[in-house]
């Protein structure tokens, strides 16, 4: 009786991670969206930081020197936003 219960409980396990396994493939971005992604948070970081660095330089007076240093940073942070995308696309 015991061995039937079991077998039961086995089936109807088996049959949901199947079914989990059968949506996970819906869920992944295509090709393109994941590359428009990936270079839209890339060029988004560029432009956030030269604009900082542009309205700093307006502030202060510094002309060219902080929109040098805040499109290095906008590079850094995008780079970094673009591994950690990737990483997670991986997963």
């Amino acid at each position: 009786m015991q061995k039937d219960s079991f077998k039961t409980r086995l089936e109807i396990a088996k049959s949901k991670i199947s079914k989990k396994n059968l949506y996970k493939d819906k869920d992944q971005p295509s090709p393109i969206g994941a590359a428009f992604k990936l270079s839209t948070e890339l060029v988004s970081a560029v432009a956030i930081g030269t604009i900082i660095g542009f309205i700093f330089d307006k502030t202060f007076g510094t002309t060219p020197w902080l929109i040098i240093i805040f499109f290095f940073l906008g590079v850094t942070a995008g780079i970094v936003n673009v591994f950690r995308s990737a990483k997670n696309m991986q997963k």
